[in-house]
């Protein structure tokens, strides 16, 4: 099934069934159901639920997919949509993707040690360092702060758009919520307390009276544990796979998400778009509420 996500559906639909303007022809085995799809509509966005004959390949999503970006509109294939009825469960990644920030970045602007920190961000974006040197490294240029950096930071953070609308409606629906970062427990636990995230897991940064020593102490959360997080909990709860969602923005997410039913990208980076099926560049995160039946 193609799940159309666009603040113009009866336009998008014309045209796709015309086979013009920006769109590809359809199969004519094609164009019936698209006619009969049924459109859901939440404020300003719908989905237009198109059940395809067939499921479509990696190159042909993304070619469909530069095309329905010229209507600022997305594109996911699902095998199926969530049944509210059963158990279910979404996983998140925090930075950039819940929030609209980088928290190891904001912390070192106000601890004045920007330049530094984003340094040692080039360097592993170069390759030059794994994720556990560069998270290591970026820390040290955190010594001395107070741990009350915390409380300071945390009600400038911004959430990204749609974020509070559908944590909101998934709790109404009881869904069951988790965050897994390569952040700071500090952050993520006021996140969970405001918005009742049922679990959280990320690094926790070693601290000595009131300051903070600049390293990181347990294990760190990385693009594995994010995934073995995923499982444990989907096992621990008895969660059908089909009804896990994931979603998150760069590559060290792809484990994560292709391991869950349904996993999304979302405003992905290039390099985890190359690793996954499905990502949303224009819709506001509220839009993966039209993933339940």
């Amino acid at each position: 099934m193609l799940l159309i996500l666009t603040q113009n559906p009866e336009e998008i639909r014309k045209e796709l069934l015309l086979g013009k303007g920006s769109f590809v022809s359809i199969k004519p085995e094609d164009t019936s159901l698209l006619s009969t799809a049924s459109v859901r509509t939440s404020g300003l966005w719908s989905c237009i639920e198109w059940k395809v004959s067939k499921k479509l390949e990696q190159k042909e999503l993304v070619e469909l997919r530069e095309k329905f970006a010229k209507k600022n509109s997305d594109l996911l294939q699902v095998e199926h949509l969530l049944d509210p009825k059963k158990k279910s469960l979404f996983t998140f990644d925090m930075d950039s993707t819940l929030i609209q920030q980088e928290v190891i970045d904001e912390l070192a602007r106000l601890a004045g040690v920007y330049d530094q920190v984003a340094s040692v961000t080039k360097e592993a974006m170069e390759g030059n360092l794994d994720f556990h040197e560069a998270l290591k490294k970026r820390c040290l240029h955190l010594k001395g702060l107070p741990t009350t950096i915390f409380e300071e930071l945390y009600p400038k953070l911004t959430l990204n758009i749609g974020v509070e609308k559908l944590l909101f409606g998934l709790r109404e629906i009881e869904t069951r919520t988790a965050v897994f970062s390569g952040g700071f427990t500090d952050i993520l636990e006021m996140f969970q307390k405001e918005y009742r995230i049922g679990e959280v897991r990320a690094n926790v940064l070693e601290r000595e009276n009131g300051l903070l020593t600049g390293f990181v102490t347990g294990e760190i959360v990385d693009k594995v544990k994010k995934f073995e997080f995923l499982k444990e909990i989907r096992n621990r709860e008895n969660i059908d796979s089909s009804q896990v969602v994931a979603v998150g923005d760069g590559a060290n997410d792809a484990l994560m998400l292709n391991e869950a039913g349904i996993g999304i990208g979302f405003h992905a980076k290039d390099g985890l778009k190359k690793l996954i099926t499905n990502w949303v560049d224009f819709a506001p995160m509220d839009v993966l509420l039209f993933l339940f039946s």
